[in-house]
């Protein structure tokens, strides 16, 4: 082989795809939500992709390679998403409005499994006590969500971060 890490590099590029695809797909909220459960989850799923990435290099170069690998992607993909927008709307997730103008949007609530009790919460946390007083709710890329009161004086900044996953919305 040319390159002795060339593998490892190849892995490690495949392995950061997955997990970004991986949480693309079970959506921002997760991220919001960590409790122990995915706690073990993330620690167990390192530790499975780890040996994916390296193969038979157990060496501290080899781990070093990957590591490297992960930091040159990250980097990279942030950089193209923040200079081509196309891009960026196909690798990033977008904020949901929840609420506009005192209206609930049951068809994100319902696809981002945000309850009824959740949303309240949220709306307390803000000083807000009646949805009519929304003018603008949004789930934000990272699980928060912010809300803007029809009163300014009102408006907090302060972030709601989901922490329970409750499917009990009713419509």
């Amino acid at each position: 082989m040319i390159f002795p890490y060339f593998d490892i590099i190849v892995r490690s590029v495949a392995v950061y795809f997955f997990m970004t695809i991986a949480l693309r797909i079970f959506g921002k909220k997760e991220l919001s939500q960590l409790n122990t459960a995915d706690i073990i989850l993330i620690l167990l799923i390192s530790n499975s992709v780890q040996n994916a990435m390296v193969g038979p290099d157990t060496s501290l170069l080899g781990g070093l390679v990957a590591a490297l690998v992960l930091f040159v992607i990250n980097f990279a993909i942030k950089k193209l998403t923040s200079r081509y927008k196309t891009l960026g709307n196909i690798l990033l997730d977008k904020p949901e409005v929840l609420i506009h103008d005192g209206k609930l949007d049951f068809k994100a609530l319902s696809k981002l499994d945000i309850s009824d009790a959740e949303l309240k919460e949220a709306m307390r946390e803000h000083g807000i006590e009646y949805f009519k007083n929304v003018r603008l709710a949004m789930l934000e890329i990272d699980g928060t969500i912010s809300i803007i009161s029809e009163d300014q004086n009102k408006l907090k900044q302060t972030h709601y971060k989901r922490k329970h996953n409750h499917k009990n919305f009713r419509k």
